[in-house]
């Protein structure tokens, strides 16, 4: 968007609500904050034994079986990852009460000619787009702007420089330019579908709730205003020094089977500051959301995914190196904010 159309655009006011037909909106600043916190947990003395290990997800997207049946062999992870992006996308983009209402017409047609299946598989979209409008448009759970503001607010920085490994859209790092405006961020992740799709095509005219320096008072941001750039590479690959204010991952390190773990938190260690923050959430270990990844397994379930609790994941971190800060649950997530050790 050009700067002019930016300035003539109409900003939304602090304190709106409005549920549009593909994600809510949401610029209330007044409590509550969806965000349980746990940080005064003992995790120097918490063991393994008293939280137990994460529940695995293992309900495979058909896709993903398919795939691997016509190669002899496992999908590798990138192959995986694409598949996840492009399913995952056609959600965001999706106007549910539009294909909702599709879907029950294509159902009366399947049950009118007696098609048996046609009428599975339509009732199968019907219960995934349910799940999605409740988790997405009601309960505004994947994005949650006002758990994550809880979550990630209060921090010492100015003018941060963001590193966001595994980016996807990019949401929480405009969330955190949003809170802490100035700033530089970069987003990595090794899928080209990302950059050019999921934070190409994010919505341009969504609103960011966060502050203004110059004033004083809150206010709201987009995109457009935001100075962020997008690398297409393997973090393993990345060549960045330790010059990072915060190094962000959102649903990274439970793609990591235990014995991989380490390596991962190393990627966020490697390129923070001296006092950065690390600050990394993963799915909730609950029965709603071992039902959503049930219900949209599909959509969702095309390489290793693990749910925890958030003691579960401090203690991962803390293994790690580094000394948790904050440690809390989310609507569908649970955070921590740390610093190395």
């Amino acid at each position: 968007m050009s700067s002019t159309a930016a300035s003539e655009r109409t900003r939304h006011p602090i304190g709106h609500f409005e549920r549009t037909r593909q994600y809510v909106v949401d610029t209330r600043d007044a409590p509550p904050d969806v965000f349980e916190d746990v940080s005064e947990t003992s995790w120097g003395s918490l063991r393994w034994k008293d939280v137990g290990r994460p529940y695995t997800v293992d309900r495979w997207a058909e896709g993903k079986r398919r795939w691997e049946a016509e190669h002899g062999r496992a999908m590798p992870v990138r192959e995986g990852w694409s598949h996840f992006n492009r399913s995952f996308h056609e959600l965001f983009a999706t106007d549910v009460p539009d294909a909702g209402a599709h879907a029950r017409r294509e159902l009366l047609g399947a049950l009118a000619h007696a098609d048996v299946a046609g009428a599975a598989e339509t009732v199968a979209e019907l219960a995934r787009l349910a799940v999605w409008n409740k988790v997405h448009r009601v309960e505004d759970a994947v994005w949650d702007p006002r758990g994550k503001r809880a979550l990630f607010g209060g921090l010492d920085v100015r003018r941060p420089r963001i590193l966001f490994l595994g980016a996807a859209d990019g949401y929480e790092a405009m969330q955190l330019m949003a809170m802490y405006p100035g700033g530089h961020a970069v987003l990595v992740d090794y899928d080209e579908f990302c950059k050019s799709e999921r934070f190409g095509n994010f919505p341009a005219a969504y609103p960011f709730l966060g502050d203004d320096p110059a004033s004083g008072h809150r206010r709201v941001w987009y995109r457009d205003e935001m100075d962020i750039d997008f690398e297409v590479a393997d973090i393993r690959d990345l060549r960045y020094g330790r010059e990072f204010d915060m190094v962000v991952s959102i649903g990274l390190l439970e793609h990591f089977p235990d014995e991989h773990k380490a390596e991962a938190l190393d990627f966020h260690r490697r390129f923070l500051k001296p006092g950065g923050y690390a600050i990394l959430t993963t799915p909730r270990d609950q029965l709603r959301g071992r039902a959503f990844y049930t219900i949209m397994s599909d959509i969702m379930n095309f390489g290793y995914r693990e749910l925890m609790t958030v003691r579960k994941l401090g203690l991962y971190a803390y293994e790690g190196g580094f000394d948790v800060l904050r440690a809390g649950y989310i609507k569908a997530h649970n955070g921590v904010v740390c610093r190395v050790r």
